[in-house]
């Protein structure tokens, strides 16, 4: 198993962003190293490649090293399932999430052949949450790593087949069966299908926004923050839960972090925003909206923002900016095929079936879905139950010893 990985590369490195957004949505640890500010390290990177200095080249613990490999190789060497073991099967859940999971676990023990297929790392966003204490049965909260590994650890119990680093395409009917092309090749044939996709960080939509994603704008602390530790200042853009979480968090590697939110108030609970009161680390501006991104040396180097009251102008430069101001949700594929919302989430009826004849919706990706994880849960175990009624009434689950 893999547990130390150093990437060598560049902020202006496109394929070195690619990477450490693989690593990073696979949560799999790394260190990240600019070989623009180490001199030394561009010199183990041109003794590693006998004179060469490809970048990126990533290195792992057991000194095998990749020079500019793409997503497969990394999954490969990580370990990750890439492949079901099997064409067909009674039920596929795409998203490994924590409604995908708990859809998972009850599937497996009531004998539906199931398997679990995810574009990115299992355990959803939460998995990416730093601390999460609303979940029942935590009194002192948990870590979102460690309640998505508790999750991941239950359904492997249960042998649920997990695919991840594997992207779905557009779902089809084959009859009464649903066909589902996979980015690896396969294409799977299933009695039912539950989509639990989720959703992802909303971008600002400022030019050069994707350019800079992971040279100096992120959307996961918890993620990325480390990478900053002894800066002078953060910027959170977001005032809701996540955005005031987030920046209590980053306050650990930051003397200072600004927070910035374009209403006239903060969205946050009360019980956060006192939070943020208490310490004077914390600076909050309110009718503000980031206006620009402006970089340097392909790294973040300004922001500027309007200040919707006065009309100002105002520039910082912060080490980087976390963004949290909402979500979208991971529809994309299934624009074609099933009935959205004008803002792309599934619609469900209350048996939370979608358009497609034999495919369910839960958690996050569902219109009307309240985007708390305790909610995901409970409508993965929903989704669940009807398509396991679904499948009775077709009569194609391999055990029938199920409750009605």
């Amino acid at each position: 198993m893999v547990t130390k990985i150093t990437v060598y590369g560049a902020p202006w490195c496109p394929d070195c962003r690619r990477v450490k957004k693989f690593l990073t949505e696979h949560r799999a640890r790394y260190d990240w190293v600019d070989i623009d500010q180490d001199a030394r390290a561009r010199a183990d990177v041109q003794r590693l490649q006998n004179g060469g200095q490809t970048i990126p080249a990533v290195v792992f613990d057991d000194g095998a090293m990749m020079v500019n490999p793409p997503n497969l190789a990394i999954a490969t060497k990580l370990g990750l399932n890439l492949r079901a073991e099997r064409d067909f099967y009674d039920l596929a859940i795409i998203g490994g999430g924590p409604a995908g999971l708990a859809a998972a676990i009850y599937a497996a023990r009531e004998g539906i052949d199931a398997v679990v297929v995810d574009r990115s790392a299992l355990g959803g966003q939460a998995g990416a949450t730093q601390l999460i204490d609303n979940y029942p049965g935590f009194p002192e909260g948990i870590g979102g790593a460690d309640l998505a590994a508790r999750f991941i650890a239950q359904s492997r119990r249960y042998g649920v087949e997990l695919v991840s680093a594997v992207e779905v395409g557009e779902p089809a009917l084959d009859g009464e069966d649903v066909t589902l092309p996979l980015s690896s090749g396969q294409q799977l044939c299933v009695g039912a299908a539950i989509v639990a996709t989720g959703s992802s960080y909303r971008r600002l939509g400022l030019p050069g926004e994707e350019e800079l994603i992971g040279a100096g704008v992120h959307y996961c602390a918890t993620c990325d923050g480390p990478f900053y530790r002894g800066a002078d200042e953060l910027l959170v853009v977001g005032g809701g839960n996540s955005g005031l979480e987030e920046a209590m968090f980053l306050s650990q590697f930051a003397e200072r972090v600004r927070i910035v939110e374009h209403s006239s108030e903060l969205k946050a609970s009360p019980l956060v925003q006192n939070k943020i009161a208490e310490h004077p680390e914390f600076t909050v501006h309110t009718n503000t909206e980031i206006t620009a991104l402006t970089a340097k040396a392909g790294k973040l180097h300004e922001v500027t923002a309007r200040d919707a009251v006065t009309g100002e102008l105002l520039t910082w430069r912060p080490a980087a900016a976390f963004v949290y101001i909402g979500m979208d949700p991971n529809t994309g594929f299934l624009r074609q095929c099933l009935r959205l919302d004008q803002w792309g989430f599934v619609t469900t009826d209350d048996m939370l079936a979608t358009s497609m004849p034999g495919v369910y919706a839960a958690g996050d990706v569902r219109a009307g879905s309240t985007k708390q994880l305790g909610a995901a849960v409970g409508e993965g175990i929903t989704a669940l139950i009807h398509a396991r009624q679904h499948l009775q009434r077709r009569g194609v689950t391999r055990s029938l010893a199920v409750n009605a």
